[in-house]
């Protein structure tokens, strides 16, 4: 099944610091969000597979619009997908909802650094026949953290290389 995407959207925010402390590697987070056509809209559907299947074009173009907004900022932590853990969420709601997605670290759940998350706002989304479908990345942790943990230079000191080509 084609996905049709009705809209998208990238939304940045960089938080240079908190509680007065600024900081020398701003925290950067990105959503990119697909406002896609719900052909189910209204109605039960047993078989949600064509749907979940025709996903997959949707997931790489929402990954493209990310790492595009991201720039040349390092990816440590999203809100979908990974080696480890897969936070996510849903909600119901119409347009102006507040909608929050959970993040953390990229490759280990225990990075307690990167438990975070980013709260949007689509203002004239989703209408009833839509869904909104959100990715998040964060190219660090929280400012400030102090919850000890693993850290992100733990976690990739571990990681094998990949191999080259």
């Amino acid at each position: 099944m084609l996905i049709k995407i009705r809209r998208t959207f990238a939304m940045v925010e960089e938080r240079r610091g908190e509680a007065d402390r600024a900081s020398n590697l701003p925290l950067r987070k990105v959503a990119a969000v697909a406002v896609v056509e719900n052909p189910y809209a209204g109605r039960y559907v047993e078989d949600l597979k064509p749907m979940i299947d025709g996903s997959v074009a949707l997931g790489r173009e929402l990954g493209a619009l990310a790492l595009s907004a991201m720039g040349d900022h390092e990816v440590q932590s999203y809100g979908k997908g990974g080696d480890a853990w897969i936070s996510s969420f849903t909600k119901k709601g119409g347009p102006g909802t507040s909608i929050d997605i959970p993040m953390n670290h990229k490759d280990d759940v225990y990075v307690r650094s990167h438990y975070d998350g980013m709260t949007l706002v689509l203002p004239d989304a989703p209408m009833p026949d839509e869904v909104a479908v959100i990715f998040c990345l964060a190219n660090r942790g929280r400012l400030n953290a102090r919850v000890g943990g693993l850290t992100h230079e733990e976690v990739a000191a571990r990681k094998p290389a990949k191999p080259s080509p």
